[in-house]
């Protein structure tokens, strides 16, 4: 969910991270370069099938591109997502597309095995001054810049007015005002109490074990003052003691939490709160109306965080014509193409001349809290407390970090011990790390 960004896309991308882990770590390289070419002829693009706005406005952007000039000739590929990831780490270089959609934690994968190649030279400057902070971080490996993103994803809790209001539950109001770790588990406390159903809350519970798990729930690791790895490490930093202490927290509030196996209890009004991100706006809103509330997770000492990170474009490293690829990435992050796209997907812009002019997420807008996460983001190498939108490791180990986390925290809402499970998911990450030499480009 590059969880890859969380819309419909991202989440059936995440599905193939870790059937791709294997293939992902079968050779060991680093970044390849292809042709700069003449900037002309046929390109061929591969992106992720979508929902049919997605795709349509993919298709209209290509379309667009073929009748604004008469050098290049762009063709499309849409591929299940199920199956995309695995796509292009099982297809030789000389085989891949001149331009592709890469699932954000998957792209220090596909450099390190010389699948895509730095697009520096071949993108305008102009296009990469006008990418956000994040869609530089996310598309950034081992120094070169891979890939820019149309769009970025934001995350946070969504919350029923009426129902809060109903059991004298108050909310916060902006970042600074987040509910802290307690106050939260006490708003669940009070919520069920008041519910006809019982339960507070929907966490997309069926997610945990994937990438939903996690987007979502590496935040509260990183509010704790924990990490996934510290130094390619994660003893030390996935089982440390702040890391523990949070899945503790998170595993108290299973009995509180809604299962959700029709997708409704946040909308249907079975609970008052609901993890999620920009993909849930349009149907909560018309579900709820004035008693949506858009709120920042809750704050588990170091600030609240949420997760971050979209679909990416880069260019294959074994490109004939680079140059023409390069125009193509230049075209379709114009702000035309992009304010297209999102307005289909209802994602943040990864552009910032088209974030800042986004109705959804500028200040006074319904979304204006996600947009000031993403205003205030970072690394999850480089995280302080006024960051809030944390992007996730950037590293050809992530298939490994991502199965072994999401994992670690399934087992502990299952009801393992958080310490023991945390210890184990960092013994196989650190030893995938050893058996690829730390994955040095």
């Amino acid at each position: 969910m590059n969880i890859t960004r969380m819309t419909r896309r991202g989440m059936v991308a995440a599905t193939a991270l870790a059937t791709g882990a294997v293939l992902l770590t079968a050779c060991a390289g680093g970044g390849s370069d292809g042709s700069a070419g003449d900037g002309a002829g046929e390109i061929d693009i591969w992106a992720l099938q979508g929902q049919d706005s997605e795709n349509a406005a993919l298709q209209a952007a290509v379309d667009g591109f073929n009748s604004s000039q008469s050098d290049i000739t762009a063709s499309l590929r849409l591929i299940a997502g199920d199956t995309y990831t695995t796509t292009i780490t099982s297809t030789p270089k000389d085989q891949l597309p001149d331009v592709l959609q890469i699932d954000g934690p998957t792209l220090a994968s596909f450099a390190y095995n010389g699948k895509i190649t730095p697009i520096s030279e071949y993108v305008s400057q102009e296009t990469i001054d006008n990418a956000t902070p994040g869609s530089i971080s996310e598309g950034t490996s081992g120094g070169e810049l891979y890939a820019l993103a149309q769009f970025d994803s934001a995350m946070g809790l969504y919350g029923n007015k009426s129902l809060l209001d109903a059991a004298g539950v108050t909310y916060p109001t902006s970042i600074d005002t987040a509910w802290t770790s307690d106050e939260f588990a006490d708003a669940l406390a009070v919520l069920s109490a008041a519910s006809p159903s019982g339960k507070a809350l929907d966490l997309n519970e069926a997610g945990l074990a994937g990438e939903w798990g996690t987007y979502a729930f590496a935040p509260f690791v990183w509010s704790a003052g924990g990490n996934l790895l510290t130094d390619d490490a994660a003893a030390g930093a996935l089982d440390s003691e702040a890391s523990v202490a949070a899945l503790t927290d998170v595993a108290a509030w299973k009995p509180f939490v809604d299962s959700n196996a029709d997708g409704n209890a946040f909308p249907d009004g079975r609970v008052a709160l609901g993890v999620g991100g920009h993909w849930n706006y349009p149907a909560y809103s018309e579900a709820l109306g004035d008693d949506l509330l858009v709120m920042p997770l809750p704050d588990f000492g170091n600030g609240p965080k949420a997760g971050a990170g979209s679909l990416t474009w880069g260019i294959g490293a074994g490109t004939d014509d680079g140059s023409a690829a390069g125009a193509f990435l230049d075209y379709l992050l114009n702000d035309d193409n992009v304010t297209a796209m999102t307005q289909a997907n209802g994602a943040p812009p990864a552009t910032a001349s088209a974030f800042a002019a986004d109705p959804l997420y500028k200040e006074g807008g319904p979304l204006a809290l996600f947009g000031e996460q993403l205003a205030n983001s970072c690394a999850s190498d480089a995280i302080t407390d006024g960051c809030v939108a944390v992007y996730r490791p950037i590293t050809a180990g992530y298939p490994t970090v991502t199965s072994q986390f999401a994992s670690a925290l399934s087992s502990v809402w299952g009801g393992s011990a958080p310490l023991k499970a945390l210890q184990d998911a960092a013994t196989t990450i650190d030893q995938n790390f050893a058996d690829n030499d730390g994955y040095q480009q």
